[in-house]
């Protein structure tokens, strides 16, 4: 009993102490670091894959020492840092936060580029095509503000070293887009609704001409128009079809076959 009354009075005591302060607080060894040490530390953090350490360290230069190129610089890296730990919010957060407080500064054109590679990996925005999710639970949100970011890039620095990385990624994603939309208008005529199917397929074409999800989006608009009754219709889509992809996959036999697609099949 008395062992047990010793033990209460000393954990007693323990708490009083930390209560009051008395215990010795978690000593700061980054305190005295000056600017380029802390940049230079939070650095070798993330090139060694420790991402929590490393923007703290930035964090810490940037509160320590606002001004300077070493606080813009640091930023920047935080930007990247939580883009390399797959926090698109907190990444994004940043990227925004330095393009509003610096958008005159040299190396601002890395920012948008960051932006658009942020969004462009976001599995929500890339359609992986081979998934058994429906095409139409996925959101091509991320894809176009991807789009966007690279199209502000190009269009304000048209000379970056990112510009020509950044087109290449337009293309992919232009036609992500377009295909996102046949996806669903195929998935509106294998429910029977014709009349959406024609309007998605119908705004792939009139939006995004040249992609290659083009060819598909004229098949799905001339089956549409067939289910419809309306022949008129269906071979004006037909003919497009034709003309502009002669050796089109969704003509049996290819181009030695003559006559319209409902006609062989």
């Amino acid at each position: 009993m008395q062992n047990k009354l010793l033990k209460c009075a000393a954990l007693a005591l323990v708490f009083t102490i930390s209560a009051c302060g008395l215990l010795p607080e978690k000593i700061d060894e980054t305190k005295n670091w000056s600017a380029s040490k802390l940049y230079a530390e939070a650095r070798d953090e993330i090139s060694s894959g420790n991402y929590e350490t490393g923007i703290k360290h930035y964090e810490r230069l940037e509160s320590r020492y606002p001004f300077g190129t070493y606080a813009q610089q640091a930023q920047m890296e935080v930007a990247y840092a939580y883009y390399r730990q797959s926090d698109q919010a907190q990444a994004l957060a940043a990227v925004e936060r330095f393009i509003r407080l610096h958008p005159n500064h040299p190396n601002v054109d890395y920012m948008y580029y960051l932006r658009g590679l942020i969004n462009f990996n976001d599995k929500l925005g890339l359609f992986d095509f081979i998934s058994r999710q429906d095409a139409t639970e996925r959101d091509p949100k991320a894809t176009r503000e991807a789009f966007e970011s690279f199209k502000q890039l190009v269009e304000r620095f048209p000379d970056s070293a990112y510009a020509p990385d950044a087109r290449l990624r337009m293309k992919y994603l232009v036609n992500a887009i377009a295909q996102h939309e046949v996806h669903v208008a195929n998935y509106y005529y294998r429910r029977g609704a014709y009349v959406a199917a024609v309007n998605r397929a119908q705004f792939a074409v009139k939006e995004y001409p040249m992609a290659p999800a083009t060819e598909e989006a004229l098949y799905v608009m001339t089956r549409s128009y067939d289910a419809l009754g309306i022949p008129a219709l269906r071979d004006d889509s037909n003919r497009v079809l034709n003309e502009n992809f002669p050796n089109s996959i969704y003509y049996r036999g290819g181009p030695k076959v003559s006559g319209p697609w409902w006609k062989i099949w």
